[in-house]
């Protein structure tokens, strides 16, 4: 129950105006009982006195179920909710009839209600005004004193009003009670929570609610740290089938038309499968299942995770992102097996550049003088150039501009060859469609949950694949570099080179002629003429040694 204040509307019904009672049968005793009962108890002031305007069936009684009643009571006994909903249950009317509650039964309380847009916090507080407008006339109270199109204040000193979701939204104020609708699809929610947290930090209460749009953003997060205990949200989950008049039928002839994607938003509360990943979302689960633990955790940082050591008879190639330097992005590397498509180790942290050179140098010499891929941006280039230096022999070069793999051989007489892999607008989009098609086809195998829990937060943002704000994609872009690069440079290279030895393996000299002399003719002798065949072939044979197979 509300403490403060919780009492202060009994003082003002000994005062309330004589109502022809015979109108409503009923005494004004009964009155002065009702009053307090609804006081108490935000359930039975819901179900006997507020109406709602049913979009079909007109202003109609408003009569909870069982878990809109339960709802009730979370609210009116955590300080802290956080609900993850799916449409159509009428959770945000029945958040609307607890503030209606709040408003008439405290004196003095300061509601404030955000959404994804201003239109959707003002169609709350409507609904609020709506129903405090059809409440019976010796139920109200207190009456509405200013009235606003977004906002308006009782007598009593309450008042709500909406807002937007601009950075100062409930800057400077002293808030009794936070309601955030559709939290999950509010972008810059992080941001609005530094800001309006400590409106609240004198006893205000939260109520946050939305459908769920994919991992890691601020509503996933409060949802995540509650089920851990980690902060003092209360979670509801309330997916399509808690409604009791809605069954299987009722389900499916729903979702129809609807997408997998927009079926887990919509109506299963499923945070995986609901957003924009780059990766599907059962692609994800599929992945996290098959992840284990390391079988080593090494390194300086103990960041290096090896699951298979080098194998000779393997075949790597190793791909590095390389930090940025602002102190929230990862240096990360992978060591892919190139034939059986396996991640055997990566790594992931915040070395100097330096000591990640060397790292990188050490790691490729431990399995085999593996080709090294780095991103060529800034400090990739940097990274780079400290590994030229230590003279490492394997090094990705490509041709400037369009890409293309140039062996490292040659490249110090291609005068247009660059060393590391140029992540451009250009190269993005196909290294990310490479990576998506190998998880999709279920062709790679990715053992580490690290990789896995950034692909949930990889998410197309205005048509461009990268991380969630606040979220790092480093595993994601370098698993994607050596992705394109073992199905391109490698495989393409392999290819070309069975293609020459199939050409060369095919080539032979013929230089047959005809010797129409027969055995007693004269000048014939069978065997000088051997003798000279062999001698011609022998010659040729030193000669174009060079062309010959083998």
């Amino acid at each position: 129950m509300l403490q403060e204040n919780l009492l202060v509307w009994e003082k003002t019904i000994p005062h309330i105006k004589a109502y022809d009672v015979s109108k409503y049968s009923i005494s004004k005793k009964q009155i002065k009982a009702e009053i307090i009962k609804c006081g108490k108890n935000p359930t039975y002031f819901v179900n006997n006195y507020v109406k709602i305007v049913h979009p079909i069936k007109g202003l109609v009684p408003f009569k909870t179920y069982d878990f809109q009643s339960q709802l009730l009571e979370d609210y009116n006994n955590h300080r802290y909710n956080v609900i993850l909903k799916a449409r159509q249950l009428g959770i945000s009317t029945i958040t609307g009839a607890y503030v209606l509650w709040m408003m008439m039964f405290n004196r003095n309380k300061n509601i404030l209600v955000i959404a994804t847009k201003f239109q959707t916090a003002s169609n709350l507080v409507k609904k609020v005004k709506s129903m405090m407008k059809n409440l019976p006339d010796w139920m109200r109270i207190a009456k509405i004193s200013i009235d606003n199109r977004a906002s308006f204040e009782l007598s009593n000193g309450s008042q709500i009003k909406a807002s937007s979701t601009s950075s100062d939204a409930g800057r400077s104020e002293a808030l009794s009670l936070l309601v955030i609708d559709e939290a999950a699809h509010i972008e810059n929610m992080e941001e609005l929570w530094t800001g309006l947290y400590p409106t609240i930090s004198t006893g205000g209460r939260v109520i946050a609610l939305s459908t769920p749009l994919g991992v890691g953003n601020w509503f996933h997060k409060m949802c995540s740290d509650s089920i851990a205990g980690a902060n003092d949200f209360f979670m509801t989950n309330l997916p399509w089938n808690v409604h009791p008049e809605r069954d299987q039928a009722w389900f499916e002839n729903e979702t129809k038309s609807l997408s997998k994607r927009e079926i887990a938003q919509e109506y299963l509360c499923n945070f995986n499968a609901s957003g924009e990943t780059v990766i599907h979302g059962d692609d994800i689960d599929y992945l996290y299942e098959l992840t284990e633990e390391p079988k080593y955790r090494s390194g300086f940082d103990r960041n290096y995770w090896i699951w298979e050591e080098y194998q000779p008879t393997k075949k790597y190639v190793i791909s590095a992102d390389v930090a940025r330097g602002d102190g929230r992005d990862f240096s990360a590397f992978h060591i892919m097996d190139v034939d059986n498509l396996e991640i055997v180790a990566e790594y992931a942290g915040k070395p100097s550049i330096d000591l990640f050179a060397k790292f990188l140098f050490d790691v490729g010499n431990e399995y085999g003088g593996s080709l090294l891929v780095i991103e060529n941006n800034n400090v990739g280039y940097a990274v780079i150039e400290k590994l030229i230096n230590m003279e490492y022999k394997n090094i990705y070069f490509s041709i400037k501009g369009s890409g293309e793999y140039v062996d490292s051989y040659l490249a110090e007489s291609t005068s247009n060859s660059v060393p590391g892999f140029a992540t451009s607008s250009k190269s993005r989009p196909l290294i990310i469609a490479k990576l998506e098609e190998f998880i999709r086809n279920k062709l790679i195998r990715i053992r580490s949950k690290r990789t896995i829990n950034e692909m949930r937060t990889f998410v197309w943002n205005n048509g461009r694949p990268e991380a969630m704000r606040s979220c790092n994609d480093d595993l994601v872009m370098s698993l994607a570099i050596a992705c394109w690069v073992r199905d391109t440079a490698i495989i393409q290279n392999r290819r070309n080179d069975e293609y020459k030895k199939a050409l060369i393996g095919g080539m032979f000299l013929a230089n047959t002629q005809l010797d129409v002399r027969v055995p007693g003719q004269q000048g014939y002798d069978h065997k000088a003429d051997l003798n000279n065949k062999k001698s011609d072939a022998k010659k040729q044979y030193e000669e174009f040694s060079w062309v010959y197979k083998g």
